[in-house]
């Protein structure tokens, strides 16, 4: 079954409130772009929670919803249980997204290959790209080089976190848009 706008608005303050419980750390921190912040976010606790996961899931099936796609992908690790779970529920609601996976480093047996997941798919074939967190857009946007590296095409770029530090126009000046389930701000105001 397919979530009305009211169930979404229900849904995102659940998982908003879930992120700030199991994800959401302030205190001093440095981050895999080496700058330095007053909060972390580790959305894989949540991604790999039970009822984290279905709302991840879920919200990002909705946020796909219109665009003309045939996948969802991502840079592994953390986009792994994002993947997965929009790739079921997409299922569930009728409109099956298959999923790919880009590996940080190419193989190294059997096909070398840096992407999995490719025999789901075709050339040309649009996917959307998924991320837990854009901080400066560099891991998403390898993980989008790669994807059209093997053929495909990108369509878009999701997260579950936009950190407001540059990321949103580095992919705009790659000729993507970024999809942000949250800010900080929108978090931390949503999850109260």
């Amino acid at each position: 079954m397919t979530p009305t706008d009211e169930d979404i608005q229900t849904l995102r303050r659940r998982l908003a409130r879930l992120l700030v419980e199991k994800s959401y750390r302030e205190g001093d921190f440095v981050l895999a772009s080496g700058r330095r912040s007053d909060y972390y976010f580790d959305c894989r606790v949540t991604a790999l929670h039970a009822e984290g996961a279905w709302l991840i899931g879920t919200l990002f099936a909705h946020l796909l919803k219109d665009m003309d796609i045939r996948g969802v992908g991502g840079m592994t690790m953390g986009a792994d249980p994002l993947v997965s779970a929009t790739t079921v529920i997409s299922h569930q609601q009728g409109r099956p997204l298959d999923g790919l996976l880009v590996r940080k480093e190419a193989k190294g047996h059997g096909t070398g290959q840096f992407v999995e997941g490719l025999g789901n798919f075709s050339a040309g074939d649009r996917v959307v790209m998924l991320e837990d967190v854009v901080t400066t857009g560099g891991s998403l946007l390898k993980a989008c080089d790669r994807v059209r590296g093997a053929g495909l095409e990108i369509a878009g770029v999701c997260t579950i976190l936009d950190r407001e530090e540059g990321g949103r126009e580095k992919l705009r000046e790659a000729g993507y848009e970024l999809h942000a389930l949250f800010t900080r701000a929108q978090l931390v105001a949503l999850a109260r």
